[in-house]
């Protein structure tokens, strides 16, 4: 497969990224551009929960006001949360950047005449039918990011929702079930240090009293956090009746590896996620000072951490597996000062839990022996943990069906090491996940980026899944 034309009819997706050639009705690989002006003033929102219900907007055309192409609900989305240094984004949760990305989906879903609402953990949804009906069909992703984070980890797929359901009203289908775009709240976890809060709140994976112990680098309180940004905490918590009227959920989301590159193919399906978790190593040593403090005489905890991150890296390769100490925290933290504390986090992921464990327990093993060479008490903490996540295989080999209907290509399927809240999901209800291409395989990064063409082929295809679901 190399190209996914899918679809019926004249699409407005590729409305505004065609090719610069006069008449070229094929899109430029072209990254997107980075030149976007910054979005317009937006008006304060609070948010307020309202109740969906039906509409009628569903024989909206997707020419009219509602029907933004991807390439402009793109442009407004991307400067949201930039930073001007590093140009990569800090879309934290219950931040500023993350207020103006909620107004930003709420004016989206409203153009569009869905019913919005906020759920009691705080996620967005855009309702189109009456979700009481049952058995709905869900798409969307999330739009916080990890510390200077890429534009497309994400939002890419909440933006190919919206655009999907403009290129379904564009074909002139009728919808027979309900369909929803969702914007799950605190995905990636770069404030609270756990993934996938707003779908683990959900899913009954993260109970209240969990929730509440979760503290920023500043010492404020998930509850805290999003009392002041207008939500109560004290709401939070399953919500099973949610879930009980989702037939399916759906995810696309940049490709966060080279596979589809490799292949040559724009899109591919997921078969499921690695195990995964992160492990706090607390090393406490003694401070001192570090120009009247002989070698011998030292209890120094950054000699083990060190030693520890080259163990992770070992351990990684035997297992075939990956580790990763991304994030350390020193205290006291000065130039001339023997630290007191050195706090590393591991992220580890394998594609089966036997690997992992032997990563673990491997790197483990080699910390406390460190600890105990150099004088320092160790702690080894485990804070999150996700088993492999094997996506429901009846409605992944559906998708292929749909996908491979008219053109009779063949799909990839390929499993990936990244979270998503589609595998936090996999246990409630059935789940789905889509990739498109990135053509360097780099991701958490600036330079994470999809070709335009990919990602408009990300949409149809997306539409040809929605439309084969909800339309039938």
């Amino acid at each position: 497969m190399t190209e996914y034309q899918g679809g019926r009819g004249n699409s407005p997706v590729g409305a505004e990224v065609s090719s610069p050639g006069a008449g070229s009705a094929v899109p430029t690989r072209s990254a997107l551009r980075d030149d976007c002006p910054q979005p317009g003033q937006t008006a304060a929102s609070d948010d307020s929960a309202r109740q969906p219900g039906p509409t009628a907007a569903s024989d909206r055309p997707a020419s009219q006001p509602g029907g933004s192409s991807f390439h402009s609900m793109w442009r407004e989305l991307r400067p949201i949360g930039r930073h001007p240094d590093s140009h990569g984004y800090r879309r934290f949760a219950w931040t500023g950047a993350d207020a103006e990305c909620r107004a930003w989906f709420r004016t989206q879903a409203e153009a569009r005449g869905l019913a919005y609402e906020v759920d009691r953990n705080g996620n967005q949804w855009a309702w189109l039918g009456d979700p009481a009906a049952g058995d709905a069909v869900v798409t969307g992703s999330h739009l916080d990011s990890v510390p200077d984070g890429g534009a497309f980890d994400g939002p890419l797929g909440v933006v190919s929702s919206f655009a999907a359901l403009d290129e379904l009203r564009g074909r002139g289908v009728e919808f027979a079930k309900p369909l929803a775009v969702v914007n799950f709240g605190d995905e990636e976890g770069a404030r609270f240090g756990l993934a996938c809060v707003g779908s683990r709140l959900t899913a009954g994976q993260l109970t209240l009293e969990q929730a509440h112990r979760l503290t920023d680098g500043n010492g404020i309180t998930l509850p805290r956090a999003m009392e002041a940004a207008g939500y109560d905490p004290e709401a939070i918590g399953p919500d099973p009746e949610r879930l009980a009227r989702i037939g399916a959920f759906v995810e696309l989301h940049v490709e966060q590896g080279r596979a589809l590159d490799l292949s040559g193919d724009q899109v591919g399906i997921a078969s499921a996620i690695w195990p995964h978790g992160r492990w706090r190593f607390d090393f406490r040593g003694e401070a001192n000072h570090a120009g009247t403090t002989r070698l011998v005489d030292r209890r120094d905890p950054m000699l083990p951490y060190a030693e520890t991150v080259l163990a992770a890296r070992r351990e990684a390769q035997l297992a075939g597996a990956v580790a990763t100490f991304g994030k350390i925290a020193v205290e006291p933290n000065g130039v001339n000062a023997i630290p007191s504390l050195v706090r590393g986090w591991l992220d580890s992921r394998a594609a089966d839990q036997a690997s992992l464990d032997q990563v673990v327990d491997g790197v483990e093993k080699a910390a406390r022996e460190y600890a105990a060479t150099h004088g320092v008490d160790l702690d080894v903490v485990r804070e999150s943990f996700t088993p492999v996540v094997e996506f429901d295989h009846a409605l992944r080999d559906e998708l292929a069906r749909i996908l491979g209907k008219d053109t009779g290509l063949e799909v990839p399927v390929l499993g990936t090491g990244a979270g998503h809240d589609a595998g936090i999901l996999s246990g409630s209800i059935p789940t789905a996940m889509l990739f498109v291409r990135n053509p360097t395989g780099v991701s958490h990064s600036p330079a994470e980026y999809a070709a335009e063409d990919d990602c408009v082929a990300g949409v149809r295809a997306l539409a040809d899944v929605l439309e084969g679901l909800a339309c039938t």
